[in-house]
C-alpha cells in the first residue's frame, strides 16, 4: 500500500491519464447499464399478441400493445407501424434505416471502452518508463544502491499494473455490451420479421382475388 501511496505521490503527471480513463469507465458502464436496463424487455409474448393484431389489420390495437410495451423496442414497432401504414412497399429499406438509428443509441460511448481498452496498456507502459529513467538517474548521482533501485522499478511497475488493469476491465464491458446490443438488434429484426410475413401474407391474398376476378 506504501508503494503504491508514493507511486501515486511520485508519478501523478503520468498517472493522470490512467486515472482519468478508470473514470471514463466507470461512467460508461454505469451510463449503459442504466439504459439497457431500462430499454429490456422479453418479447416473446408481445410479439404473438403483435401478430394477432397484425393479422386482423388492427393498428390501434398493435399501437396499444407496443405502448404497454414501452423502452427501445417499443419505438421500433411504432415506426414499424407507421412505415407499414404509409409505405409497405418500401418497408424494408426504410425499417433498416430506423434500425440502424435505433442501433446508435445503444452504442452510444462504448467506443470511448474501446479506445481505452487499446490506449491504456501503453498509458501504463509510459509511465513506468518515465519512472525507470527517473530511477536510473537518481542512481547515476546517487551511487549503486540496490534498496533504491529495487524500489524505483517496483514504483514504475504500478503504472503497467494500472494501465493493464484499465484496460481488462475496458474490453471486458466492450465486449459484454457488444453482446447486449446484438440482443436489441435480434428483437429488432425479428419486430421486421413479423411485418415483413403479414405485408408478404397481404400481397399474396391480393394477387389470389386478381386471378379469381380474371378467371
Amino acid at each position: 500500500m506504501d508503494l503504491m501511496l508514493n507511486a501515486i505521490k511520485q508519478d501523478w503527471a503520468v498517472l493522470t491519464p490512467i486515472f482519468i480513463c478508470s473514470l471514463l469507465v466507470v461512467y460508461v458502464a454505469i451510463n449503459r447499464i442504466m439504459y439497457y436496463k431500462k430499454n429490456e424487455r422479453n418479447i416473446s409474448d408481445f410479439i404473438q399478441n403483435l401478430q394477432k393484431a397484425l393479422v386482423k389489420n388492427n393498428i390501434p390495437a398493435a399501437q396499444r400493445i407496443s405502448c404497454q410495451l414501452g423502452g427501445i423496442v417499443s419505438e421500433m414497432v411504432d415506426e414499424g407501424l407507421r412505415i407499414y401504414t404509409e409505405q409497405k412497399a418500401g418497408f424494408s429499406r426504410a425499417y433498416d434505416i430506423s434500425a440502424s438509428l435505433a442501433t446508435r443509441k445503444l452504442e452510444r460511448h462504448l467506443t470511448i471502452l474501446g479506445t481505452i481498452g487499446g490506449v491504456a496498456p501503453f498509458l501504463g507502459l509510459f509511465g513506468t518508463v518515465v519512472r525507470i529513467l527517473y530511477t536510473f538517474q537518481d542512481l547515476a548521482t546517487q551511487g549503486n544502491q540496490s534498496a533504491a533501485v529495487a524500489s524505483g522499478i517496483a514504483s514504475a511497475l504500478i503504472a503497467t499494473a494500472l494501465g493493464l488493469g484499465v484496460a481488462i476491465v475496458a474490453v471486458v464491458l466492450f465486449n459484454y455490451f457488444q453482446t447486449v446490443v446484438a440482443r436489441f438488434e435480434s428483437d429488432f429484426k425479428i419486430i421486421k420479421l413479423v411485418f415483413i410475413t403479414i405485408i408478404d401474407s397481404d400481397e399474396e391474398v391480393a394477387l389470389d382475388n386478381n386471378s379469381s376476378i380474371a378467371l
